[in-house]
């Protein structure tokens, strides 16, 4: 402070004074105001030299710094930071200087510094580190979907529709949207299938289009996918941290794309994201992945897409019925509701290995369970879910159960 400041300043040319007296042991005045010999006699030096001023402290800094990192490999550590729009940190600009050939790139600690001295850091955005990761064995045996939060633009809403690989992170869809319809959604998955191919399994969560308000897990949406082959898996209700990997995409999205701008309409909206996820694919370093780029991980999918899903073959013990309006199915004299969503999919009875109970298969899968050992007032269709909250199994407390008419 400035007035500590002026309290030492003040010491000093008291001590200086003091020591010109005539017959002073300047020693002994070193002593008493608590300072070496040395440095008493630097004082009496400078004083001489410069008077008052010279009291003052100096800078430390050496005159010259051989290991300073240069001038121009320093602009290159602020023109990547720019380039991340102020989003990336040490260890990615490290690696991204890297991928680009740079000699000598320095310790990400020290662009760290780098950063930090041109003020371009922001300590209150730093938070603790998140080390529970894990992730599936390949690419495409796991895509997470989702929408992020809408925004508005100059000329409405922008639903940004999200679709990301859990293995390799990588990007596969970031569309900018109207609306969250079911339709909406089928038109992007079907130009991003197209490209890619189809996954093994897709996981979302509980929402529109792709889950229903009233606790089914199925919808025209979902039951498309199964018919394609792709198992469908849906997170815990209110756990959106099942879908981790692309709520860390959101926020990635927010921070170096959506922070601080304004969209006219959806065109220009699209134009950004095409632009920012060619970026995260093939140049941004991805901490989860030992500072590579998801494009090095992922590889497109063998199963194409095919532009009309296939037929459903059952096998010739199989019992199949077509699944009426409001999702009945008539099956031994009796009514059952299994979901709407298949209204006019055909879909199998067969009995399981417990005596009276039926399984319900759409495709391979699993959808419902009849048991006639009640009461034919009791009998009911538990529609279940044959893909997993986050476990692949069965999710025995996510079942309901479907009233008989």
């Amino acid at each position: 402070m400035v007035w500590r400041e002026r309290l030492v300043m003040d010491l000093r040319e008291e001590f200086v004074g003091l020591a010109g007296s005539a017959g002073a042991n300047r020693r002994e005045l070193c002593r008493r105001f608590g300072i070496s010999a040395q440095t008493g006699y630097k004082w009496l030096r400078r004083h001489a030299a410069e008077g008052r001023e010279g009291l003052a402290d100096r800078s430390r800094r050496p005159r010259t710094s051989p290991g300073r990192v240069a001038p121009v490999l320093e602009a290159a550590v602020l023109a990547v930071r720019a380039d991340s729009n102020q989003a990336w940190g040490g260890r990615k600009i490290r690696r991204r200087l890297q991928d680009l050939g740079h000699a000598a790139v320095p310790s990400a600690s020290t662009i760290t510094e780098i950063l930090r001295r041109h003020d371009k850091l922001d300590a209150a955005a730093a938070g603790p580190a998140r080390w529970c990761r894990f992730e599936r064995a390949g690419p495409n045996e796991l895509w997470q979907m989702d929408f992020k939060g809408h925004f508005a633009t100059v000329a409405g809403r922008c639903h940004p529709l999200t679709v990301l690989d859990d293995h390799a992170r990588y990007a596969l869809g970031l569309a900018a949207c109207a609306d969250e319809r079911a339709e909406t959604v089928r038109e992007r998955l079907s130009a991003i299938f197209r490209r890619y191919g189809l996954p093994e399994a897709m996981l979302m969560d509980n929402g529109a289009p792709w889950g229903d308000a009233g606790g089914q897990p199925y919808t025209v949406l979902t039951v498309w996918l199964m018919r394609l082959g792709i198992r469908i898996a849906h997170c815990r209700p209110y756990h959106p941290q099942t879908q981790g990997k692309d709520e860390r995409f959101h926020r990635t999205l927010a921070a170096e794309v959506l922070a601080g701008r304004r969209f006219a309409d959806l065109g220009e909206c699209q134009g950004a994201f095409s632009r920012w996820r060619h970026v995260y694919n093939h140049q941004r370093p991805h901490e989860a992945l030992d500072l590579d780029v998801p494009a090095r991980r992922y590889r497109p999918s063998a199963v194409a897409f095919p532009e009309t899903p296939p037929e459903i073959a059952y096998g010739p013990g199989d019992r199949v019925r077509k699944v009426q309006s409001g999702g009945m199915v008539s099956f031994q004299g009796r009514q059952f509701r299994i979901s709407k969503a298949f209204k006019g999919q055909p879909i199998a009875l067969c009995p399981s290995a417990v005596d009276g109970v039926f399984t319900v298969r759409f495709g391979a899968n699993t959808i419902a369970h009849i048991d006639f050992r009640k009461a034919p007032a009791e009998t009911r269709a538990a529609c279940g879910f044959d893909g997993y909250r986050w476990r692949d199994t069965h999710n025995p407390t996510g079942t309901t159960t479907a009233k008989q008419d």
